[in-house]
């Protein structure tokens, strides 16, 4: 996706781009996947690596588990080469896309997102077609949006609820404060308040 104008940093999603982007994908996975994004702030690489009894206690009843678990071996190494299994409980909006999705689940192959080889997950360049497809028919395409704008609008989402830096690195998976300050996008709105708040 074009970050340019973005100085290399992938657009914050608004509540409408998400919908308009959402409503755009064609098939019940994808929509999924960006539910999955949404909802947890992971990268797109370990999403789509989700094997079905990461999300799903029973799949063939459509029950969840309490946490959704993304493997080590999934998730992007931190700057001393350590990857590190992450869970985070089941958001009752992901609950219900989840259970809405339970119908389309290919239970011949392990994973959540199966490729056209079932033995594979779905890539992400093969995900990233569809979602540029969804930001053009949405009018979108100029916005700076890619997978990654997901995890930004998660961070810049729950540092605007007032959450604390230390609380969001547990729920992102951060292991370098630093690198997850970069994530926090601050409006010109919340920067006016602070200053009229003095």
């Amino acid at each position: 996706m074009p970050k340019h104008k973005r100085h290399g940093q992938a657009s914050i999603l608004s509540d409408r781009d998400f919908l308009d982007i959402k409503k755009n994908l064609k098939n019940p996975r994808d929509r999924l996947v960006i539910d999955i994004l949404n909802y947890t702030g992971e990268r797109i690489g370990a999403v789509l690596k989700l094997q079905i009894c990461d999300v799903f206690l029973s799949p063939l009843k459509g029950e969840t588990n309490e946490s959704i678990t993304f493997r080590a071996a999934t998730r992007k190494a931190d700057t001393k080469g350590v990857r590190r299994t992450r869970q985070l409980p089941v958001h009752p909006e992901l609950k219900l896309a989840l259970k809405g999705y339970q119908p389309h689940l290919d239970l011949n192959s392990p994973w959540l997102f199966p490729g056209k080889d079932r033995a594979k997950s779905l890539t992400p360049q093969a995900f990233d077609l569809n979602l540029r497809h969804a930001l053009a028919e949405a009018k979108l395409s100029h916005k700076g949006i890619s997978t990654h704008s997901f995890r930004r609008s998660l961070i810049t989402r729950l540092h605007e609820l007032g959450f604390d830096i230390r609380l969001i690195q547990e729920i992102t998976g951060h292991q370098d404060l630093k690198a997850l300050q970069r994530y926090v996008e601050v409006s010109p709105e919340r920067v006016k308040h602070a200053i009229a708040s003095l």
